[in-house]
């Protein structure tokens, strides 16, 4: 007997994980619609997409008919809370994608979904109006639903070049300017498998809050891997947490960061727990292989172009005259 063709609706699409969610429905046989504006680019062939700005009034009006999965992309309340006065009861099954950043601590390694959570004061902040997204879900679509919250996503075309720095930087070769490494890790996800265990979760209609988070490496260990990768044979010149403060060095992501360097902390951002994850049958990839991937596509797009995270290379070398 032929399984019916799934409807699938994705708020969003057209951006990076968007796109690979599409991608990965259509090879799955899904039958998909896109809503989105459509700023970020098209949608993969064989999805139809419907150009609207959710802002607008009678922006959902475009979307009939009753759907086995929506997917929301999104987080602002502007946008969240229309798309389900539109279509909550018109849903099987529902997809919210959160984030770990919803966490309010980050000095618990290994800790798991139950951990407190941010009481949202600011919805104009990424992680209140996350926390604001998955509590108005969960009120509208109760058991339907499906709140994935993944850490730092990784791949080809990643737009925030947080992880793509590091295989980049590498391969420029030369010194390379580190963080000390101890008590530090790195957790991510390769953006393929985050969209592979999204569709399969929305087919199988997977229920309750996930992190959905690779397995935690040490940075030293995630360094090696990069420089295994580039064939990187210079040196590592890492310094204390003062001292590159003190050269306005900065955390975690955005221009003059190295990124994915956090305070020790807060090490337990990047170690939270997979457990209900590799239960619900998510799995990851080596970490070699998406270090190889991405740096293939940061040599396609030019390991010395502007970037939105990281050292520029005159940052990184005035840094390393002054420490050296």
């Amino acid at each position: 007997m032929t399984r019916p063709t799934r409807r699938v609706l994705v708020l969003g699409g057209t951006g990076w994980l968007g796109r690979a969610i599409v991608d990965d429905l259509l090879a799955d046989g899904a039958d998909v619609t896109c809503l989105a504006r459509g700023s970020s680019g098209d949608v993969p062939e064989g999805a139809r997409l419907i150009r609207a700005d959710r802002l607008l009034p009678g922006a959902l009006d475009q979307v009939t008919g009753t759907w086995d999965d929506v997917i929301e992309l999104a987080h602002a309340p502007e946008l969240v809370v229309p798309a389900l006065d539109a279509l909550a009861d018109r849903a099987a099954h529902w997809t919210l994608v959160s984030t770990v950043s919803v966490y309010a601590r980050n000095d618990e390694p290994g800790a798991d979904e139950s951990a407190l959570i941010v009481e949202p004061s600011d919805p104009t902040e990424y992680a209140d109006a996350k926390v604001l997204a998955e509590r108005t879900t969960r009120s509208r679509i109760g058991s339907r639903l499906l709140v994935a919250r993944p850490g730092l996503i990784a791949g080809p075309g990643d737009p925030s070049d947080r992880f793509g720095y590091w295989p980049a930087r590498f391969d420029r070769g030369g010194p390379v300017l580190v963080p000390i490494t101890a008590g530090r890790s790195v957790q991510v996800i390769d953006v393929a498998d985050l969209a592979a265990w999204l569709v399969r979760a929305g087919r199988e209609r997977l229920v309750g809050t996930v992190n959905a988070v690779g397995p935690a490496v040490s940075m030293a260990e995630f360094f090696e891997a990069v420089r295994a990768v580039t064939n990187h044979d210079d040196e590592l010149v890492a310094e204390e947490d003062d001292v590159l403060l003190a050269h306005d060095v900065r955390y975690w992501a955005g221009p003059r960061s190295l990124p994915l360097w956090i305070p020790v902390s807060d090490a337990g951002f990047a170690q939270r727990s997979t457990a209900a994850f590799v239960g619900s049958g998510g799995r990851t990839r080596p970490l070699r292989d998406t270090v190889v991937r991405v740096l293939e596509d940061e040599r396609v797009r030019g390991t010395d172009r502007g970037r939105r995270a990281g050292l520029t290379p005159a940052e990184e070398r005035a840094v390393l005259a002054a420490v050296r």
